[in-house]
C-alpha cells in the first residue's frame, strides 16, 4: 500500500511538472495567436546615463537603449527591426528591456528598412506561470477541496465578467443592484461548492449576508449624517462612470470576502465542537464562537487594511516626492481605502455574534444533526 502511494505521488508530481513545462513552452511560442506584431529582443546597447533633477530635488537617471529584435509573427516574420527605448532608474513609467524579452511593437518604414515603436511588454509567460503555481499548490496541498475552491473561483470569475458586461450595456444605471445581486450569488455559489447544501452552509451564508448588509447599511447612514464630507470620489482615477456607486460596489465586494472568511472559520469550528461533544448547549456554542471570532478578528482586519493600503502605496510616494503634504496625499490616495477598511472591519465585527448565534440555534438542541 505504501509503495502504491509513493508511486502515485511520483506520477502526480511528474504530471504537474510536465504540465508546467508544456504551458510555459506554449506561451513562449504562441505569437501566431496574436494580431499585434510581436518581436523578441536579440541585442541591446545601453547608452550613458543622463542625470535628471526636478523642482523638488528628486534625482533620476535616464538611459537610452538601442535594440535589435526579431519579428515573431505577421507579414514580416523573421525580419530584424531596430527599436529604441528609454528607461529610468525609478522605472515609474518605463521598463528596461534585456535579451530574450518579447515585446509588442508598431512597425514603420519599408520592408528593407524596418523600424518600430515598442508599445508594451508581453507578459503572458509570467501570468501563466503564476496561474500554474496557484493551481498546483491548491491541488497538492488541499487535494479535492482545492479543486472545489478552484472551481468556485472560475465560476465566480465568469459571473463577474458577465456582470461587468451587463453594467456597461446598461450604462451604469443599476450599479448597486447588479453588484449587490452579484455579491449574494458569489456567496451562495462559493459556499454551495465548498461546503455543500448543509446547515453549516446556511449558517455561514446567513452570517455573511447579515454582516455585510448591516455594515453597508450603517456606512450609508453615516454618509448621510455627515453629508460625505472628506469623501473625495474624484481620486478614483480613470473612472468613466459616476464614481460613488462604483465605490460602494467595490466596498461591498471587498468586505464580502473578509466577512465570509471569518464566518466560515467560526461556523466550521462550532460544527467540529458539536461533533466532538454532542451535548454542548446553544449558549456554550455562542460563547465559543465569540472567543474564536475575537482571536481572528484583529489579524483579519489588519490584513484587510494592509491590502487596501498597499494598492495606494506607490501613488502616495509619488505625491509626497512631488511636494504634496501628508494631508493632501492621504485624502487623494488613502482616504477611500481607509473608509473601505473601516466598513469591512464593521462587517467583520458584526459577523462574530451573528455567526455564533446562527450556529448555536441550528446546533444547540440536544441531539441536533450536524448535516
Amino acid at each position: 500500500m505504501k509503495k502504491f502511494v509513493n508511486q502515485h505521488t511520483i506520477v502526480v508530481a511528474l504530471i504537474v511538472i510536465i504540465t508546467g513545462v508544456l504551458a510555459m513552452t506554449f506561451v513562449t511560442h504562441d505569437q501566431g495567436l496574436y494580431q499585434r506584431t510581436i518581436a523578441q529582443v536579440q541585442t541591446v546597447k545601453n547608452g550613458k546615463p543622463q542625470r535628471q533633477k526636478d523642482n523638488f530635488d528628486n534625482v533620476d537617471h535616464l538611459v537610452n537603449q538601442s535594440i535589435k529584435a526579431k519579428i515573431m509573427n505577421g507579414r514580416y516574420k523573421g525580419q530584424t527591426v531596430r527599436l529604441t527605448n528609454q528607461y529610468s532608474d525609478s522605472h515609474a513609467m518605463d521598463q528596461k528591456f534585456k535579451i530574450g524579452d518579447q515585446v509588442f511593437v508598431k512597425l514603420s518604414g519599408s520592408k528593407h528598412n524596418l523600424g518600430g515603436t515598442i508599445q508594451d511588454y508581453k507578459r503572458d509567460r509570467v501570468l501563466v506561470f503564476l496561474v500554474w503555481l496557484v493551481v498546483v499548490l491548491l491541488l497538492l496541498i488541499m487535494r479535492f477541496n482545492g479543486a472545489l475552491a478552484l472551481l468556485s473561483v472560475l465560476l465566480n470569475g465568469v459571473i463577474f465578467f458577465l456582470s461587468i458586461q451587463l453594467d456597461l450595456k446598461m450604462q451604469a444605471t443599476y450599479v448597486m443592484l447588479i453588484f449587490g445581486s452579484l455579491s449574494f450569488v458569489f456567496a451562495v455559489l462559493t459556499l454551495l461548492i465548498v461546503q455543500g447544501p448543509s446547515k453549516k452552509m446556511l449558517a455561514t451564508l446567513g452570517a455573511t449576508t447579515l454582516g455585510t448588509a448591516v455594515a453597508m447599511g450603517l456606512s450609508l447612514l453615516v454618509f448621510s449624517l455627515t453629508h460625505e464630507r472628506g469623501m473625495y470620489y474624484e481620486s478614483m482615477q480613470y473612472v468613466t462612470q459616476v464614481p460613488r456607486p462604483l465605490f460602494l460596489a467595490e466596498t461591498l465586494l471587498g468586505s464580502l470576502g473578509a466577512v465570509m472568511d471569518e464566518s466560515t472559520d467560526i461556523v466550521s469550528t462550532l460544527f467540529e465542537l458539536k461533533q466532538l461533544n454532542p451535548d454542548v448547549t446553544a449558549k456554550s456554542l455562542f460563547l465559543s464562537g465569540r472567543r474564536v471570532g475575537q482571536s481572528i478578528m484583529g489579524p483579519l482586519i489588519n490584513v484587510l487594511f494592509m491590502i487596501f493600503m498597499a494598492d495606494t502605496f506607490t501613488m502616495s510616494l509619488l505625491y509626497l516626492k512631488n511636494g504634496n503634504s501628508w494631508g493632501y496625499t492621504f485624502a487623494m490616495n488613502m482616504g477611500l481605502g481607509t473608509v473601505q477598511s473601516l466598513i469591512s472591519g464593521i462587517g467583520i465585527v458584526l459577523a462574530i455574534p451573528v455567526a455564533s448565534a446562527l450556529a448555536g440555534i441550528l446546533l444547540g438542541k440536544r441531539g441536533a444533526k450536524i448535516s
